[in-house]
């Protein structure tokens, strides 16, 4: 295990950031279950980073012992968990979203993953564990937990754009610093963006840890669903504009895009006569998905703001 690294007096092998915006219902809980890890107390600080909240998320968080609370004004995700790894004083920094709930044995997991005997290789980049479905009761987020939404074996996988989701993932303090972190100028796909950046300059090994189980709540409404997937899509499309070299899209593209939604949408009104709910509820799912995250990649990636944005 690596020793640590000391800033102000303090040392600790991991510190735990969590980015929280008007999460004063779920704070506590995200809160209760990295204190109660397995991983020695001693070894690991907590980081709250309240992003310009106006419910009582830092009133609560500043309520545990332990527990380092900073409050900004609203920058996004991206900003919340820069902010944070720049205050760490770990070795590694894990990430963990408000809405999560880690199992006891997470810290612990990953941080035995990134060990390594002295043997010369090149210290490891990081670990991601695996996300479950929280009192996933509705029907939204029932469907998450059918398709793995935050599968990170899955999505590290990915034969070009491997990353995994920032809810439950940990890298080493040093690489982050050495590539400057998320780049806040994304609305969402700055997971992604990071670790392609990570992979081109670290040449530290990434692990996925099944063992590292955190429990996340969905999104409980098909409202709240469609809102995430469209802010999904627009962070694709900032992803497609900021690696155009690299990710050719032309009106053809386009228009397979869209057959292929109108596909799903034919699948989706047809299947009321499927007798297996869970595939019905997939197809109607997956219909919104698409349909959403379409309408986001569109509204973002033809914006001349956007053009303009990643032209520099």
């Amino acid at each position: 295990m690596s020793p640590g690294i000391s800033l102000a007096g303090a040392t600790f092998n991991v510190s735990v950031v969590i980015p929280a915006y008007q999460a004063a219902a779920t704070i506590a809980a995200c809160i209760e279950g990295v204190r109660t890890q397995r991983y020695p107390a001693a070894q690991r600080e907590i980081i709250v980073i309240d992003d310009g909240s106006r419910d009582a998320t830092a009133e609560i968080a500043r309520g545990y012992a332990g527990v380092t609370v900073i409050s900004q004004s609203n920058g996004g995700a991206a900003a919340a968990r820069n902010r944070g790894w720049r205050e760490a004083k770990g070795t590694w920094v894990a990430f963990l979203d408000s809405d999560c709930v880690p199992s006891r044995g997470w810290l612990g997991a990953l941080v035995e993953s990134v060990s390594q005997p002295d043997d010369g290789a090149p210290p490891m980049l990081g670990a991601a564990g695996k996300t479950l479905g929280l009192d996933s009761g509705s029907e939204a987020a029932h469907f998450a937990d059918l398709i793995g939404s935050l599968d990170a074996e899955r999505y590290l996988s990915h034969p070009l754009w491997p990353f995994a989701p920032s809810c439950n993932l940990m890298y080493r303090r040093s690489a982050l610093a050495a590539c400057g972190g998320f780049d806040e100028r994304f609305v969402t796909y700055e997971a992604c963006d990071l670790h392609k950046r990570l992979r081109e300059t670290d040449p530290g090994a990434f692990a996925y840890v099944a063992r590292a189980v955190v429990w996340h709540r969905h999104r409980a409404s098909w409202r709240a669903y469609w809102k995430q997937q469209v802010a999904y899509g627009v962070g694709y499309a900032q992803f497609a504009r900021r690696y155009a070299d690299e990710i050719p899209w032309s009106l053809d593209a386009e228009a397979r895009a869209w057959c292929e939604t109108a596909r799903l949408a034919l699948r989706a009104a047809f299947s009321g006569t499927n007798r297996v709910p869970k595939e019905r509820l997939v197809h109607r799912g997956q219909f919104v998905k698409a349909l959403a995250q379409r309408v986001g990649f569109d509204s973002a990636y033809w914006s001349q703001i956007e053009r303009n944005r990643w032209s520099t």
